[in-house]
């Protein structure tokens, strides 16, 4: 096993992480089944991807407008689908994943499935320099060590705001929406307004790992941002637990330590056979916390309990 291995590993579980962090928001704290998460997340990266190779945009300008152009495409989601039952709502945002994947993917403006390259000079110069600092301490042979910090540093500060948000009376009536949304509404609150910013935050948070997506594969292409991006988030939330931001990141660990590690099981399968025996084994591993600790390696109990 070797160190660039894990580091890559390290790098998807700290993008994951990111990600499923808008999924715990929506999900675990404020009641919501978003199944589009992917969708924002591709709006985010191509937004980078178009700004800054069509339009001659800094990288690290083109960040924050993805982020808001990822904000408003929630909105428009949101005021037309958000009335709907739970998992009408659930339908809704896979059959909005699926738009923005297929337009994507036959849009001249995002080069369709020949994508888009060359986004990431800024970066890669930025890289540069943070390697040759880590070779004082005999790390700058490891390419991908520097993404892998600034994953890691961003998901820690965004986990961090998070939970300081969810102590505020703001996170406190997300979780009475969650709870029973026609009582919170009895109270005075606008429920729809507050469903709106749970879910345009939760866009935001995809965007920036849309972000480090594109650094990472180097090159947008309309299938990395397929329907499985969004589940494998939500079975990290049943890994980590649900509403537990902490458990986001030791079940993102775990997953891909889990997925990626039983890359190396020595067997004599063909690669389709091998990428089976990977998801059995993942899947049994869910099967026998599910048993075990259905809350989760960090969830609460108290949290699991029928809603009304």
């Amino acid at each position: 096993m070797s160190v660039d291995f894990w580091i890559n590993v390290g790098v998807l579980a700290g993008i994951y992480g990111i990600f499923t962090l808008g999924l715990q928001l929506n999900a675990g704290f404020t009641g919501l089944l978003n199944f589009g998460q992917a969708g924002f997340m591709a709006i985010g990266a191509y937004s980078i991807g178009i700004l800054v190779v069509d339009h001659g945009w800094s990288l690290w300008l083109a960040l924050p407008a993805a982020v808001l152009l990822a904000c408003l495409a929630s909105v428009v989601v949101g005021i037309s689908s958000l009335r709907l039952r739970s998992d009408h709502f659930a339908i809704a945002t896979i059959a909005f994943a699926e738009i923005v994947r297929y337009t994507l993917q036959n849009a001249a403006f995002s080069g369709g499935n020949q994508g888009i390259l060359g986004f990431d000079d800024e970066w890669r110069a930025a890289s540069g320099w943070m390697l040759s600092k880590l070779g004082a301490f005999g790390l700058g042979g490891y390419t991908q060590l520097p993404l892998l910090l600034v994953v890691w540093l961003s998901f820690v500060a965004l986990l961090l705001a998070l939970q300081g948000l969810q102590r505020t009376g703001w996170g406190r009536v997300l979780r009475a929406i969650r709870e029973d949304e026609d009582a919170t509404a009895a109270l005075g609150k606008n429920v729809l307004s507050y469903k709106l910013q749970s879910l345009g935050l939760a866009a935001a948070l995809a965007a920036i790992a849309g972000f480090f997506v594109a650094l990472n594969v180097t090159y947008l292409y309309p299938t990395v941002f397929d329907p499985t991006f969004t589940f494998f988030g939500y079975a990290i939330l049943v890994l980590g637990g649900f509403a537990s931001y902490g458990g986001v990141a030791i079940g993102s660990l775990v997953f891909w330590a889990l997925l990626e590690g039983t890359r190396l099981i020595d067997a004599s399968l063909s690669a389709g056979q091998q990428a089976s025996l990977r998801f059995i084994i993942v899947g049994l591993f869910l099967l026998l916390l599910s048993r075990l600790r259905p809350q989760g390696l960090l969830g609460n109990v108290n949290e699991m309990k029928v809603r009304p």
